[in-house]
């Protein structure tokens, strides 16, 4: 009913250039999305300057300049600017990959990592790791493969007059626990050695993660979310349900299509950059749609959550117990398994 309801709320019309389109823009999305922005800059600085080697925000916008002194434009350049691009980049993608599916099944729960997309693209990149030995590309086609297998799998196995969304997280389940299963085989009967690389990948790291990453994210996402999020009015239509979004001219099981191949494209491609990261994509899209009072995920917002979530569970991850370093993937697992419990708890709640 709240995707009905007819009363406008503060904000302003946008149209586009050169098309006879227009929407109109929340008032408190806007004003949300400009506290995460700085949220994540300010996040981003302190990141940057927090280490064994500390420096200023200021030496690190300085740096950032490019008038810095010459160790702090070493540190900053080569050691931590493509930890935490990388860091950003995958959160971004996996907060906006869990807003399509979050939106697609109208459920907090339709997130790639629990319906299995993100286990389908881990299974692919660890087929290449494991038993065919591929660099990078050859992993990033792997786990794209497997995410894109993955999906087809669920959908088809879900599709019935249509796919509904609790089908589709029901199925998803399933598959995602024999894919489990899978990933757990193949580590087993791996090397040792093989064995340790692909264990050390399944747990979600950011560490030694270089310019070939940020390169390999921003290729792929320059494509991605444009496309995506031009497919937003889309996704804003099919909440209202498929029969209103039919008669208001969408072409609703090619267009969820679409969404899933595009959803399941990002998660595969934060999967290549940084290993599977749990929770991420569940949390960050309710959490920005709650920030905004939204009563849908917005997908804008969901990125730069997701962005947030995973910067942050970065440096927790360094500096909680240092010097010990936990891989990242512990860090959003465990906080992301307490707001798992709260959502389910919640829901129980309203019932």
């Amino acid at each position: 009913m709240n995707a009905l309801n007819t009363t406008k709320r503060p904000g302003f019309t946008v149209t586009l250039p050169g098309r006879r389109a227009s929407f109109r823009v929340g008032l408190r999305v806007v004003l949300t999305g400009a506290v995460l922005a700085a949220a994540v800059t300010t996040l981003t600085v302190l990141a940057i300057g927090t280490g064994q080697y500390p420096i200023a925000p200021g030496d690190v916008l300085r740096a950032f300049a490019g008038n810095g002194q010459r160790a702090h434009m070493f540190v900053v350049e080569t050691l931590r600017l493509p930890r935490v691009l990388t860091g950003l980049l995958v959160g971004a993608a996996l907060g906006l990959a869990g807003a399509v599916f979050q939106s697609l099944t109208r459920n907090p729960l339709g997130s790639p990592d629990i319906v299995g997309f993100t286990t389908g693209a881990a299974t692919g990149a660890l087929i290449q790791i494991i038993v065919l030995g591929g660099g990078m590309v050859a992993v990033a086609g792997g786990a794209l493969a497997g995410g894109l297998l993955t999906s087809l799998v669920v959908y088809l196995l879900a599709f019935r007059d249509g796919v509904q969304g609790y089908r589709l997280i029901l199925v998803g389940i399933a598959v995602n626990g024999g894919l489990v299963a899978t990933n757990i085989y193949l580590i087993a009967r791996a090397e040792f050695a093989d064995a340790h690389v692909a264990a050390t990948w399944m747990t979600g790291n950011l560490n030694g993660r270089g310019w070939g990453h940020v390169n390999l994210l921003v290729g792929t996402l320059l494509v991605l979310v444009p496309v995506t999020l031009a497919f937003g009015r889309r996704l804003k239509l099919m909440e209202l349900g498929d029969e209103l979004a039919t008669a208001l001219g969408v072409r609703v099981e090619s267009s969820r299509l679409w969404l899933m191949l595009l959803g399941v494209a990002l998660t595969a491609v934060a999967t290549v950059a940084s290993g599977p990261i749990p929770f991420v994509a569940l949390a960050a899209p309710q959490l920005a749609r709650r920030l905004a009072r939204s009563a849908a995920p917005v997908l804008v917002l969901s990125g730069l959550m997701g962005a947030l979530l995973l910067v942050a569970g970065d440096m927790a991850a360094q500096r909680l117990l240092a010097p010990t370093q936990l891989p990242v993937g512990v860090m959003t697992g465990s906080l992301g398994g307490v707001y798992l419990v709260w959502v389910l708890v919640s829901g129980w709640r309203k019932r």
